[in-house]
Order: C-alpha cells, then sequence, then structure tokens
C-alpha cells in the first residue's frame, strides 16, 4: 500500500485548504485513514480519521468544526477540507493507513502505511 498525500501550500489566516490523500491497491476499502500533523519543533499529532466502516473520528480540541474529512471509494482518495484556518494550524500533514480499533484511533504507532507529507503554512 502506497499513499500519496498533495494540496498543501500557503493560505492566510481565516482561508481554506483541501489535503488529498491517495491510498494505492485494491484494500482501500480495509484500512482506517487517518491524516496527523506535525509542526516544526513539535509532535506528531492526530487530526482526523475516517475508518474502514465509515466512521468518522476528530480530534475534537482543535480542529472539530473547521476540518472535514471524507472518503471517495470509486478515487481510493481521502480529502480533508480545512476551513477558518489558523497560524497554529501551519505543519507538515501527512495521511496514514492502518487498522486500529475505534478507541485508538489517534495513535499514530498504530499505522502501517505513511504518506510522504505535505506542507500547509497559514499566515497572520
Amino acid at each position: 500500500v502506497q499513499l500519496q498525500a498533495s494540496g498543501g501550500g500557503l493560505v492566510q489566516a481565516g482561508g481554506s485548504l483541501r489535503v488529498s490523500c491517495v491510498v494505492s491497491g485494491r484494500t482501500f476499502g480495509r484500512y482506517t485513514i487517518a491524516w496527523f500533523r506535525q509542526a516544526p519543533g513539535k509532535e506528531r499529532t492526530f487530526i482526523a480519521a475516517i475508518r474502514w466502516n465509515g466512521e468518522l473520528i476528530y480530534d475534537s480540541d482543535s480542529v472539530k468544526g473547521r476540518f472535514t474529512i471524507s472518503r471517495d471509494n470509486a478515487k481510493n482518495t481521502v480529502h480533508l477540507q480545512m476551513n477558518s484556518l489558523k497560524p497554529e494550524d501551519t505543519a507538515v500533514y501527512s495521511c496514514a493507513a492502518g487498522n486500529p480499533i475505534s478507541s485508538a484511533t489517534m495513535q499514530p504507532q498504530l499505522y502501517y502505511y505513511w504518506g510522504q507529507g505535505t506542507q500547509v503554512t497559514v499566515s497572520s
């Protein structure tokens, strides 16, 4: 399984971006696909995931209500729509595939496959 993230860029605070993750392979529907981000000097943190059964999980403290994750099974793609962006959203955004149990969805060490990451920079 290979993951390819794209769609990052530079945007002003309050703006929007959509990052996408294309997952290769015929087993796309069997995996939970998650987005994580890592800012310079900080740990990688969970943003959102769409589980193999369609369940959506968000990190409510930081992004719920602003970010939306969705899945296009026909294109083996997971999108992360990001609205009302803030400077603190600046980070490298990476997608990952795995099969964690629901309660462990936010743990990056449980994901088997990772994309290369795409930079999102939000200016103030």
